[in-house]
């Protein structure tokens, strides 16, 4: 069971912004050149034998998803097994601003191909390996670049802000804050069992939410802009120094790492990107956008999942194990319906995730967050923004902002009821207690 934040001696401010902070090595040695001879060959029998063994592991292991013929099929666990390396896969990048939706999306890759999904972190931790699907968080403070150039194209993964912010709360407590990759994995069988405690949800509210909003909508920006270097909080174009100090809130105060302080806000800065979406991936722009919301309904969840399946469909090597295409639907249905595989957040009990009330000053701060990036996406059917995948972002956000309007009304009508934090928020209780002394 997670451990309740009023049970540990830690304190919450200094637990929430507690990060990761790793480096990844790769090491290759050499020998005699007779030696070396010897030991390709060797390797190349071994690769060889090891590459038949998990191809006829895929094509005949039991517990791999099953066509059944006439759309039906049986979900089974994926192959853990590590790839070969010899296997060349066309990669998928499934990043996402830290909650529980890559999680949905990767599960979905893993049933349609028997292939397995690995983390950033357990990169960093254990090494290379050639898994096909990889997901992250990064560029944010809980992620990590930690797999070369070893993928190919990227997913981005979008889910409402408010929901977003939520569940990103949810598995912080699940992990009880963890401080380090090593704490957190030593608590993942806490997650998705239960929601937290509504003080707790309040008490990160009011300390993370307001910057969390505008992280947001930088991630997006990023991925969106091909790697292009932002400010968090001005969404300014900013320097390398800046940005590698502003991204990384365990070692920089947010005040001590301002734009107009290291930059200046006068400044004329020559735009720069990222070196990963210059030297590990010449794209970082996604080639496909999954609805965290669409994937798990009814009515649009097997079309969202069919997107997933295209995107993998007529890549090298997943196609070799992608499954017949008459059984997508029901490789959806049975996770998202059936509930079989690991859990996800669609699986915790207890308290209604319409619970866990904002502050209209932060409804508002995420309606005018929306509002920047649709009317930066949304340029029409011609110029920097035409493409497909703006598209698609669009009319998610405009879809996310369209229920935060629905709820800024409920609460005004009193269908929603806030206590006094709620309706005032930490920005106002501010003003107003500067103004009353």
């Amino acid at each position: 069971m997670p451990v309740s934040l009023s049970s540990t001696s830690k304190s919450l401010p200094s637990l929430i912004h507690s990060r990761k902070n790793a480096r990844l090595t790769f090491r290759l040695s050499s020998n005699s050149s007779r030696f070396l001879l010897c030991a390709l060959l060797v390797a190349t029998f071994c690769l060889v034998q090891n590459d038949i063994t998990f191809k006829k592991a895929v094509e005949s292991h039991p517990r791999l998803s099953l066509y059944l013929g006439g759309n039906k099929c049986r979900w089974q666990p994926p192959n853990y097994e590590d790839p070969p390396l010899n296997i060349t896969f066309h990669k998928t990048l499934v990043a996402g601003f830290p909650s529980g939706d890559k999680r949905l999306v990767f599960l979905q890759m893993e049933a349609l191909t028997g292939l397995t999904a690995k983390d950033e972190w357990k990169f960093e931790d254990g090494g290379y390996t050639n898994h096909p699907f990889i997901k992250t968080n990064y560029p944010t403070h809980e992620g990590i670049w930690s797999w070369g150039n070893h993928t190919d194209q990227v997913m981005l993964v979008v889910r409402s802000i408010r929901t977003t912010l939520v569940e990103y709360h949810n598995i912080l407590w699940d992990i009880d804050y963890a401080e380090t990759y090593q704490e957190a994995f030593s608590r993942t069988e806490n997650l998705f069992l239960e929601r937290p405690p509504l003080d707790d949800w309040l008490t990160w509210r009011d300390l993370r939410v307001k910057d969390e909003i505008d992280w947001y909508g930088w991630f997006i920006d990023y991925w969106m802009e091909g790697g292009l270097m932002r400010d968090i909080f001005t969404h300014k174009i900013t320097t390398p120094e800046q940005w590698n100090m502003v991204t990384k809130p365990t070692v920089y105060k947010k005040t001590d790492v301002a734009f107009d302080l290291i930059v200046g806000n006068d400044t004329d800065v020559e735009p720069s990107k990222d070196p990963h979406c210059i030297n590990d991936l010449s794209d970082c722009r996604p080639s496909h956008i999954i609805s965290g919301e669409r994937l798990v309904t009814r009515e649009s969840g097997p079309v969202e999942g069919r997107k997933i399946a295209r995107a993998l469909k007529g890549k090298q090597g997943i196609s070799d194990y992608l499954i017949n295409e008459e059984a997508w639907d029901c490789i959806w249905s049975e996770l998202m319906v059936k509930k079989k595989g690991d859990k996800t957040f669609l699986d915790r009990k207890g308290i209604a995730e319409s619970n866990y009330n904002f502050s209209e000053e932060m409804i508002n701060a995420m309606i005018k967050e929306l509002n920047r990036l649709i009317d930066k996406y949304g340029g029409g059917s011609q110029g920097e923004w035409s493409q497909e995948s703006a598209k698609v972002l669009v009319s998610l956000l405009m879809s996310h902002r369209d229920l935060l309007y629905d709820e800024m009304e409920d609460v005004k009508e009193g269908r929603i009821l806030l206590d006094n934090n709620d309706i005032l928020g930490p920005d106002t209780r501010s003003r107003m207690f500067s103004t009353n002394r």
